[in-house]
């Protein structure tokens, strides 16, 4: 009788090391993570990082970590050999509990069976320092070679996947792998501000980032390191504990934002990772400051007990599991909206800065009939306009010319009238340049107001403006009374399947304070009752389907919350100040104080801006008076 043949087969160590390398090493800026890594759990106060040809024949980082000994490098390449996990008294291994960036004890043995690996490290007070070389696979004995520092590891990596040639043809154009490896170490020099980081390759060297210090203040300069100046100055703090979880970091100013959501940040006890969960909650607490096509740029830090989180969820450790995603997404979206409404009529710097270089950009000069003096005197005394028989060119009369006349509303601050709440005097009408926004000047174009503050001058869209003001005393209205719903004659009955009908009957209290009364109605189906009388006729079908996908991604209710935006902005819109109406003086500056007093008023219900404020300073460069 023959014996059954065996078809299962034990696959040797090399095979085994290099189908773990495709699971762990992806692409140059994989290596560079998880090396980086291993220098960070180091101990390593600076990580110089140097790569060629996109990363695909050298990779070189250079740490001043804690170094490993001569009896410590052959175990270093070994799987699943680590420093990072010990067992607890009873012997266990606890892989809930981990406070370091790696544990796994894979990225080592899977660089060095694709590429030629070289371990070079040294630990303090030692006589010499250690050389390791594994090449595809195979093991060198450690070496003495000459010491580079006090203390640290320096790793080379030189001609990935040389060894698995196919794995080249999946790689990108040298400019897309070098984009890659700067995203990667931005993430991790943003949740590391306490090592100092730098990157180049032959050409140059493009980023260098010192150590900061490991507070909110180091992590602000380390964003604005990256990210740029910019950020620093159009961000708002967040900081917030619910049930020993902590959030931290910052968000852009709703009119400093981006065409794409890659600016979007987020570090769990340190760790960078990628989470629909933030995208999900990021867009609702911004939804009603910006456009569909724009999105907030946010760094954020949750920090929380270790047995809070997975981290052991893939392989790269790019992303986590939390163990009660809801609270975690309930603390972004409060703290975001918490953090926008303290910003109040903020604005972003960006836009006044536009608006300059517009400007700059577009003036051509004047020729001169005089000496020009680049001082605060301007022109020379015996400067002469040139003659001109158009009337509305001639010398200005009690400081208009007859042709502004006629596009602009202009009335006296002290005398043409009178602000509920404001004194008349002349001296006490000037102090409202004091406030944020300035005392009303004038009005251009029945359009825009100009008002005047103690440094400058700010323009305001009437329309815009008013907008947002309406738009936020409705989202009040409607907080204080409720949705008001309206009751279908006839259910309407909407199949969805019994995963996504699970998905919405998960959310009825969260959907009936919305206005849309729903039930369960058989298997995989749901029973729509009422629906918001705000909203009017609706396909019903269509928005729980939306829901239900919003529910799958974001597992947040976007798409009704966006649909009364849509209808509210609507209804702001058009029972706001058109533009075209002109206003007298009391009216704008009414407009002005409570665009102070209201939150989110320096941008529309679409996200652009409602004002523009212009620095004298500025103003003076324009006309080389600085």
């Amino acid at each position: 009788m023959n014996a059954t043949p065996i078809t299962i087969r034990r696959l040797p160590n090399e095979t085994v090391n290099r189908i773990a390398a495709g699971e762990v090493i992806e692409r140059p800026s994989s290596v560079i993570k998880e090396l980086v890594e291993n220098a960070i759990d180091a101990g390593a106060s600076q990580v110089d990082i140097r790569y060629e040809d996109g990363g695909r024949t050298l990779i070189s980082i250079t740490d001043d970590g804690r170094g490993m000994s001569a009896e410590e490098l052959p175990i270093a390449v070994e799987r699943h050999a680590t420093s990072k996990l010990a067992p607890n008294a009873s012997g266990e291994w606890d892989l809930l509990n981990i406070s370091t960036m790696g544990f796994r004890g894979e990225a080592l043995p899977s660089i060095g069976s694709v590429s030629r690996l070289s371990l070079l490290s040294q630990t303090m007070g030692a006589d010499s320092a250690w050389e390791l070389r594994v090449e595809g696979g195979a093991l060198t004995p450690p070496r003495p070679a000459a010491r580079f520092g006090l203390h640290g590891t320096r790793v080379e990596v030189r001609d990935l996947f040389y060894a698995t040639p196919a794995r080249l043809k999946f790689l990108k154009s040298e400019r897309s792998e070098a984009l890659a490896i700067s995203d990667t170490v931005k993430r991790l020099a943003m949740a590391n501000p306490a090592v100092g980081m730098t990157l180049g390759s032959p050409a140059r060297v493009s980023l260098k980032l010192a150590k900061q210090s490991d507070d909110d203040a180091g992590r602000l300069a380390r964003l604005a390191g990256i990210l740029g100046q910019d950020f620093s100055a159009n961000a708002v703090g967040i900081d917030q504990i619910r049930e020993d979880i902590a959030l931290t970091g910052f968000a852009g100013l709703p009119t400093y934002s981006r065409g794409n959501s890659q600016h979007q940040y987020l570090f769990v006890n340190g760790r960078p990772v990628r989470d629909k969960l933030l995208h999900g909650a990021v867009r609702g607490a911004y939804q009603d400051y910006l456009a569909r096509d724009r999105h907030a740029v946010v760094a954020l830090y949750v920090d929380l007990p270790q047995d809070h989180v997975d981290v052991n969820v893939h392989p790269a450790k790019s992303e986590v599991r939390f163990r009660n995603p809801g609270l975690v997404r309930g603390l972004i979206v409060s703290a975001l909206r918490h953090a926008l409404s303290e910003a109040g009529h903020r604005a972003s710097t960006t836009v006044s800065d536009y608006a300059l270089g517009r400007i700059q950009t577009s003036q051509s000069p004047m020729p001169l009939q005089g000496n020009y003096s680049p001082n605060r005197g301007g022109y020379a005394p015996h400067y002469q306009a040139p003659y001109s028989n158009d009337p509305a060119m001639q010398p200005l009369v009690d400081g208009f010319s007859a042709k502004v006349e006629e596009g602009i509303e202009r009335f006296d601050g002290a005398s043409a009238y009178t602000p509920q709440g404001f004194p008349t005097a002349q001296g006490q009408a000037e102090d409202l340049t004091a406030k944020p926004l300035g005392a009303a000047r004038a009005q251009l174009h029945e359009t825009y107001v100009v008002a005047q503050t103690t440094d400058g001058i700010v323009i305001v869209d009437q329309h815009a403006a008013h907008e947002r003001l309406v738009y936020e005393r409705m989202k009040t209205a409607m907080a204080d009374k409720g949705v008001e719903r309206q009751a279908l004659l006839i259910p309407d009955i909407v199949d969805l399947g019994e995963t996504d009908a699970a998905r919405i009957l998960e959310r009825v209290d969260e959907l009936a304070e919305m206005g849309l009364i729903i039930e369960a109605f058989g298997a995989g189906a749901v029973a729509v009752r009422e629906t918001p009388a705000l909203l009017g006729e609706m396909d019903v079908q269509g928005l729980l389907r939306d829901l239900a996908d919003d529910i799958s991604e974001y597992d947040e209710a976007l798409s009704l919350k966006e649909k009364f935006e849509h209808v509210c902005g609507t209804m702001a819109c058009h029972g706001s100040i058109r533009a075209g109406r002109r206003l007298n003086g009391q009216e704008m500056n009414t407009l002005l104080r409570q665009m102070e007093a209201t939150p989110h008023s320096g941008q529309c219900n679409h996200g652009r801006p409602t004002y523009v404020e212009l620095k004298l300073a500025d103003i003076e460069r324009l006309f080389g008076r600085r």
